[in-house]
């Protein structure tokens, strides 16, 4: 079960990484396929694709970006207007109720005869399940060279601070994969 805690006041960026070391904690796996003929030593400059349709809203395609950035240049790559590989990504997301209930009972027995009643109440709101693809495109070859899927689950109702952290720590995973075959 995740806990998101809401801060009044900006968070500041140890708030952030601290955060997103707890929602890690919470999961979001990441499934890899990639193109094993692919020297993927030879990538080093990257840019978005031309016409990504994440099916987000902008100011969640601007996190994904501004995140995706931030941690692509601590790796190495350059962002440039001539790349050797796009990034795209885009999401599925839906809403379930929270598996999380109080359970209600009561009972009855007596002799060789039971009789039971028994229901849940959901708390915690509802829950945003949501499958984060991206996919890294050879500009060259102008196919796909590697993907990460990503499965994670954060409130419906979350702040912009605790969507910045959900972002940064499923992005972080996702990343953590690339190069494949590199540890």
């Amino acid at each position: 079960m995740c806990i998101f805690i809401e801060k009044k006041n900006t968070m500041k960026p140890l708030s952030i990484l601290a955060l997103s070391i707890f929602l890690v904690s919470c999961g979001a796996t990441v499934a890899v396929d990639y193109d094993r003929q692919v020297d993927f030593s030879k990538y080093n400059s990257y840019n978005y694709f031309p016409t990504i349709d994440s099916d987000l809203n902008e100011l969640d395609d601007n996190r994904i970006m501004q995140i995706t950035d931030s941690l692509m240049q601590q790796r190495g790559f350059v962002k440039t207007d001539t790349p050797q590989i796009y990034i795209n990504f885009y999401a599925r997301e839906s809403i379930s109720s929270s598996r999380n209930t109080i359970g209600i009972g009561i009972g009855s027995g007596g002799g060789n005869v039971g009789v039971g009643v028994s229901g849940g109440i959901p708390i915690g709101g509802n829950v945003l399940s949501q499958q984060l693809t991206m996919d890294f495109i050879d500009v060259e070859k102008d196919g796909l060279v590697w993907q990460a899927v990503a499965d994670g689950e954060m409130k419906e109702r979350t702040t912009p601070q605790q969507k910045e952290a959900y972002y940064f720590s499923v992005i972080q995973k996702i990343l953590a994969k690339y190069p494949p075959g590199k540890k």
